[in-house]
């Protein structure tokens, strides 16, 4: 574990951007007063400042566009240790998008820092100007010109934050970052800097455009305390899933079923998981899908493990089950020349073809190449788990037998009969806990028939 906040990662920012200095700023001040990585948590935003992430050795959170705050709030009223410090790095997008979460953090003076990055533009989208500009910079020819700019800090200090400032980048910032981390209470923090693609490249432009100076304000406050009241747990109203069988798996299978919207892809990666819990396994499920919800595509990333599972991002999954063309879009690329594929008829061409150019590239073929994780074909070699399983593409009718609602159904049911990763009786006894588990089985039947 490196002792600094940042690794050796390259800075992906623009050449002269001011989030590069600003990073290192914090680095610094963390390194001086001592504090080790693991006892920092960041909160980053939606923007260039959120590219900070891969370069941290602390804990990290990204969050949605201008809710860094209130995730950073979160945090410290359900952490029991108070001595962690928790940051929040926003640019000046987020924190106007986000305002009312940083004015209730003020208020409640919750033990946190709040760094602004204003580089008075949305660096990301193009250069539009936020509700930080200066009045100067978005003069002549900016909508909104005459327009000022809240004074974050002002709003920020009014509102009771203990500690305020404002500060040009190029000076050294260390110094306030240090001095807000050791304030109780609520400190923000502004850093105006440069943005060399839309906003000003030069700190004395900084200084020349901006309806601001630099400042520093206290607020004698009581740090605000988490108020916690013991209460019934969300989790007291769930039926356990009790054990009733036993999984012959070995080892870690990693399980992508995809299709699209509407199609209960998410309700069959459900029960996958489910099952493979009644089977005495480790079990972890995932679901993405856009926004609109019920159009294009829905994934449901399934892992089943003998051991504790403690990741569970999967790139290359051992068993790719798809049914349908928004399905297969999404997840073709991740398709690898281990991973068996169970599709639905009308997808096989495609996926023939698919296979024979990963074959041409890798190990794929007809007869099961050997899993990452231990998953066979039948006339392949035998893996970790030391089990059989179908060929590397299996394509069957799987809407005919499950219809559009039950097609990953019975398609994760035929895997099952085949492969005997876990007991059928696993399935139907997670479909018997659904409120359509009458109509589960039906499909879990006739698919196991067919």
């Amino acid at each position: 574990m490196q002792e600094t906040i940042l690794n050796d990662l390259k800075m992906p920012y623009c050449p002269g951007c001011g989030h590069t200095v600003a990073n290192k700023s914090m680095s610094k001040a963390l390194a001086d007063l001592g504090l080790h990585p693991l006892d920092v948590i960041v909160v980053s935003d939606i923007g260039c400042t959120g590219l900070v992430d891969p370069l941290l050795t602390c804990h990290t959170i990204h969050g949605l566009h201008g809710r860094a705050v209130a995730l950073a709030m979160g945090i410290r009223m359900g952490l029991e240790h108070p001595e962690k410090k928790i940051i929040a790095l926003q640019g000046d997008g987020g924190a106007t998008i986000g305002l009312q979460h940083l004015l209730e953090a003020a208020r409640h003076n919750l033990d946190l820092t709040l760094v602004v990055q204003n580089n008075m533009v949305y660096g990301m989208t193009g250069g539009q100007t936020s509700g930080l500009s200066s009045t100067e910079f978005k003069e002549p020819d900016r909508p909104e010109s005459a327009v000022p700019g809240y004074d974050i800090c002002a709003l920020a200090h009014n509102a009771g934050a203990a500690y305020t400032a404002r500060t040009f980048i190029g000076k050294d910032t260390a110094e306030l970052w240090k001095e807000a981390l050791s304030t109780p209470g609520f400190s923000l923090i502004e850093i105006v800097e440069m943005c060399p693609a839309y906003g000003m490249r030069k700190v004395q432009e900084l200084h020349d455009t901006a309806d601001y100076e630099s400042v520093v304000t206290r607020n004698p406050r009581t740090v605000g305390l988490p108020h916690r009241v013991s209460g019934r747990s969300l989790l007291d109203g769930m039926k356990p899933i009790e054990r009733t069988c036993e999984a012959p798996l070995e080892g870690r299978l990693e399980i992508i079923v995809a299709g699209s919207a509407g199609e209960a892809i998410q309700s069959a990666g459900d029960l996958l998981s489910t099952a493979g819990i009644t089977a005495g396994l480790s079990a972890t499920k995932k679901g993405d899908y856009p926004i609109t919800i019920g159009t294009g595509f829905s994934v449901a990333e399934v892992i089943l493990s003998r051991q504790p599972i403690h990741y569970t991002g999967i790139d290359c999954p051992d068993i790719m089950i798809v049914i349908s063309q928004d399905g297969l879009d999404k997840v073709r690329s991740r398709i690898g020349a281990h991973t068996l594929v169970i599709a639905d008829t009308k997808l096989g061409p495609e996926l023939a073809e698919l296979a024979g150019e990963i074959g041409a590239n890798g190990e794929i073929g007809a007869n099961g190449a050997t899993g990452a994780n231990g998953a066979t074909g039948p006339n392949g070699p035998t893996g970790a788990s030391g089990l059989p399983g179908p060929p590397d593409l299996v394509t069957r009718d799987f809407r005919k037998t499950g219809g559009s609602k039950g097609a990953a159904l019975a398609a994760i049911a035929f895997w099952l009969q085949d492969n005997g990763f876990l007991p059928i009786e696993a399935l139907a006894e997670a479909a018997s806990r659904h409120k359509h588990g009458d109509k589960m089985k039906v499909i879990i039947d006739k698919a196991v028939a067919a």
